[in-house]
């Protein structure tokens, strides 16, 4: 990502850093603070390059060519001109649409990766993104397999959910100029549950024009810390850590596995991926009946990357809901409420709604979670 013309030169990599606790969101590499909303876009833009480089693959821009069209609610992209003019991949995605007549600026929208685990409030279209499509993940074996490497190479640095980050990006590009297909493009929401909600917390913090993001039980390389849930697991939890995920499957790039035995030289963690998302709306939400999501790792990540959202003033624009008694990626009816509130704010025009949640049940088997042991920086105000 370029960095704006206010910003210093964006690093991709810092060498001499070691810190087993969690990387302060307000000190630059360069030892500087963040001391104003504009230099947090600065600190935003380098945190992006630094987890593109460690973790995640380079996330290519809009490429020469890009195209669209829309029939019988399927919306179809084409993109290529990546090498040469002759390379091009295309792909359809479903829209669901509310009934009724569309407001004048169209529908607000959900993507949903594989369709997404939530209820989706009436007024709001629904478009199911095919993850597999785009970038396969069903083991190791498919690293490098689908349309997205067809595009930019088997041997793209790019992992899997990076690729389906690029995939919704060039969707949102086609939607802002085919008006038939009826979306109000500044009222787009992304969710996915697991492996999904690692790939909707990924696209919401990477893609800008994504107003909320809703992030279902997605564990280990989500809304958990690598470092945390390290730390769980040497407290006794049976939970994924890095040293396991990387063995499972793509869903970050190769460079990854260069660091998963020394997490502490990494500048950055999960909770400054899902930071990335402030001012914009991200809600969170974690299954306590499924130890391995790591339960403590993914309450203290959150908690640390509120932070970000409390400096600039808008703590309530994240949530955070921890419960037990559903099943993985089962939906309890019991979060509708605030689910519903972060729709209403986010993609509905209640700017008035209430979305200020961060609810945990307490069920962390054992382990527990002293903040100053892991989050060493004071709060500013960011103005």
């Amino acid at each position: 990502m370029t960095p704006s013309p206010a910003c210093s030169a964006v690093p991709q990599t810092i060498s001499g850093y070691n810190d087993n606790a969690l990387p302060d969101p307000f000190t630059f590499a360069n030892g500087s603070k963040v001391t104003t909303a504009a230099e947090w876009e600065c600190r935003r833009n380098e945190i992006i390059s630094f987890i593109q480089a460690y973790e995640a693959g380079v996330l290519p821009p809009r490429p020469p060519q890009l195209s669209g069209s829309f029939s019988n609610n399927a919306l179809t992209v084409t993109a290529g001109g990546v090498g040469s003019s002759s390379n091009t991949i295309n792909w359809t995605s479903t829209i669901t649409y509310p009934t009724g007549t569309a407001p004048s600026n169209g529908w607000p929208l959900l993507i949903g990766y594989d369709g997404g685990s939530i209820p989706v409030p009436s007024g709001v279209a629904l478009l199911t993104f095919n993850t597999e499509t785009m970038a396969q993940q069903d083991s190791t074996a498919s690293r490098g397999l689908g349309l997205f490497y067809n595009l930019y190479g088997a041997n793209a640095s790019a992992s899997a959910l990076t690729a389906w980050t690029w995939g919704v990006s060039r969707i949102i590009d086609v939607l802002e100029v085919t008006p038939a297909a009826k979306i109000d493009t500044t009222k787009i929401a992304i969710t996915g549950c697991s492996r999904d909600g690692k790939g909707a917390l990924t696209t919401g913090a990477f893609e800008p024009r994504i107003a909320l993001t809703i992030a279902q039980e997605s564990g280990s390389g989500g809304a958990a810390c690598w470092r945390l849930s390290l730390y769980e697991q040497e407290e006794g939890s049976v939970v994924q850590t890095a040293t396991e995920i990387v063995t499972e499957n793509v869903w970050f790039s190769t460079t990854f596995n260069n660091y998963v035995n020394n997490l502490s030289v990494l500048p950055f963690d999960h909770h400054l991926l899902a930071a990335l998302i402030a001012p914009r709306g991200l809600l969170a939400l974690d299954n306590t009946d499924f130890v391995w999501l790591s339960p403590v790792s993914n309450y203290g990540c959150m908690s640390a990357a509120r932070s970000v959202y409390e400096a600039l003033g808008v703590e309530d624009n994240m949530g955070f809901m921890q419960q037990g008694g559903h099943a993985h990626c089962a939906f309890p009816s019991n979060q509708t409420t605030f689910l519903d509130a972060f729709f209403d704010k986010f993609l509905l025009g209640q700017t008035g709604a209430n979305t200020d949640v961060f609810l945990t049940n307490n069920v962390w088997n054992g382990v527990t979670w002293v903040a100053s042991n892991w989050t060493n920086w004071a709060t500013p105000t960011l103005s």
